[in-house]
This record gives C-alpha cells, sequence and structure tokens, in this order.
C-alpha cells in the first residue's frame, strides 16, 4: 500500500469519484502523476478489460475506501460445485476451467473455455455471477507471453 491507499488493482465504484459515476469497473492506481486515479475499461478483448490511459484523479483520498475490490480477471478452478445465482441458471461442477471477466457494471461474467480442432477457445458470451460466488473458485498462474510478431515484420 501507498500512504494507507490500496493496492492497485480492478474495483467497483460505490459512489460517484469525479465523472466516474457509481457502479462501474475501473482499474486503481495508488500512484501516478498527478496522484492516486481511477481508469475507465475503453475495450474488451478476448474477454479481458483494457482501461484507459486518461483516469480520474481522487480529489480525497480518502475516496479510496470507497472503491470495492474485486478478484482479479484471468482462469480459475472451480473448487465446488455452485450456481450462477439463486435462480440456478447455470452449474459450474468442481475442477472446471473457467475465465472470470466483468462488464462495464463491474458484474461477473463466467466463460467456460472448450477444447475444438484448433485448441483451446474462449467464448464472447459468459454467465453471469453473483459477486458473493466468487469465492468457491481459486486463481490459476498462467505464464504471461510476449506480443506474438507476424511473420516477415521488421524487428
Amino acid at each position: 500500500m501507498s500512504d494507507g491507499l490500496p493496492p492497485c488493482g480492478l474495483y467497483k465504484t460505490t459512489i460517484d469519484i469525479g465523472s466516474v459515476p457509481a457502479g462501474r469497473l475501473v482499474m486503481f492506481h495508488n500512484h501516478g502523476n498527478p496522484g492516486p486515479g481511477v481508469y475507465l475499461p475503453e475495450d474488451w478483448h478476448l474477454n479481458r478489460a483494457t482501461f484507459s490511459e486518461q483516469g480520474e484523479t481522487l480529489g480525497d483520498p480518502g475516496l479510496a475506501v470507497t472503491l470495492e475490490p474485486l478478484p482479479p480477471e484471468g482462469l480459475y478452478r472451480v473448487l465446488e460445485p455452485f450456481t450462477c445465482c439463486e435462480k440456478n441458471c447455470r452449474t459450474f461442477d468442481a475442477d472446471l476451467l473457467v475465465q472470470l471477466g466483468y462488464n462495464g457494471e463491474g458484474t461477473p461474467i463466467l466463460f467456460v473455455p472448450e477444447w475444438t480442432p484448433g485448441g483451446l477457445a474462449f467464448p464472447a458470451v459468459g454467465t453471469p455471477l453473483d459477486t458473493e460466488r466468487l469465492t468457491r473458485m481459486a486463481p490459476l498462474t498462467v505464464q504471461q507471453g510476449e506480443p506474438v510478431k507476424a511473420v516477415g515484420a521488421p524487428s
């Protein structure tokens, strides 16, 4: 932590912070110039958000306590069977590989990858999840690769 601020990561706003309304997915950075701030998602690629380089600084560092922390996007293993919500629309079985993502309102969404003849495929549509069910999953460590260069592209 930096100066009592929470760690950098994904959060959901619970109150308006400058021009960022309550109920939004944000990336919080506890450092930087001119100061700590929140950044809105601009786009999603393979169910992962990319965040704006332009953020909203916290006018009062005390506003950081109003941010609701969210688990990181990524691949997880289901620890015990659970359903998506009280309506039991979808069951996620133990040991299932799932990808956690979020929409712009910070609602968790689970995507279930599938083996295909071309390899592991990530669907574009997932299942919204009640936030309290996130504790039934464990994050997996996945090695980060370098961007792939096109064949014949200059170095």
